[in-house]
């Protein structure tokens, strides 16, 4: 099993800035890749960034490109640093692992307890 906490949510006005981290503990070794999701009210949950641990490369949504960057240290704790925030990047915002850096999230294997990130205009 792997435990992911997360933690840096929280308000911000639109343009500002926020860092979300995420802590994995437990088998960590059974994992190639960390990832950031997230789910507003209505929608599907989508990919926000991958990164593959063992390479290094990572990916970013479209709608994020430029603005997020996800990283992680030796540990497999993973960062999403978020810049030039938007209202429609309000959501609950999920760190998650797997295998492999599944564009979906239905074969993720593990999931952390979701963090608030809400942006005004």
């Amino acid at each position: 099993q792997v435990q992911l906490v997360e933690s840096g949510g929280g308000s911000v006005q639109a343009g500002g800035s926020l860092r979300l981290s995420c802590q994995a503990s437990g088998y960590t070794y059974s994992t190639n890749c960390m990832g950031w999701f997230r789910q507003a009210p209505g929608k599907e949950r989508e990919g926000v960034a991958f990164i593959h641990t063992d390479t290094g490369n990572t990916y970013h949504a479209n709608s994020v490109k430029g603005r997020f960057t996800i990283s992680q240290d030796y540990a497999k704790n993973t960062d999403l640093e978020m810049n030039s925030l938007k209202p429609e990047d309000t959501a609950m915002y999920y760190c998650a692992a797997a295998s492999a850096c599944y564009l979906g999230p239905d074969r993720w294997d593990y999931w952390g307890q979701g963090i608030l990130v809400t942006v005004s205009s």
